[in-house]
């Protein structure tokens, strides 16, 4: 099976060795995305909210130039410097995935790339 790397200019660029997205068949695996703004490549400003609402953002971009978007998502891990925020991570996927809601895992991590406090990489079935 071949593999196709999917790239957004809506999205943060990679900043290492890696795709911002994979294809392999209907199957689309979505790096981890962090609160950057594409244009800045700098983390949002605001609050963990607003931060939050920038990685699903950011993983929507990758997601539509894929040829999909959130609603196909049938797997996302979240990652978190401090899982008090758990509660936020969910008022906020409220606004960006329809039931049924993916498959997802919640972990608690001691630090993320650039400081970010919220990371989330997704798998979407096209």
């Amino acid at each position: 099976m071949s593999k196709q790397a999917i790239h957004s200019d809506n999205a943060p660029a990679a900043i290492g060795t890696y795709s911002q997205a994979v294809r392999a068949g209907a199957l689309v695996f979505l790096s981890g995305q962090i609160p950057l703004d594409p244009a800045t490549m700098e983390i949002v400003d605001g609050d963990f909210e607003a931060r939050a609402r920038q990685v699903f953002d950011n993983l929507a971009a990758v997601a539509q130039a894929a040829g999909g978007d959130l609603n196909q998502v049938v797997k996302l891990t979240v990652y978190l410097t401090d899982l008090a925020n758990f509660a936020t991570v969910n008022a906020v996927m409220e606004d960006y995935f329809e039931q049924p809601f993916p498959a997802r895992a919640a972990v608690g991590v001691a630090s993320l790339p650039k400081g970010a406090d919220v990371e989330a990489d997704a798998v979407i079935a096209l």
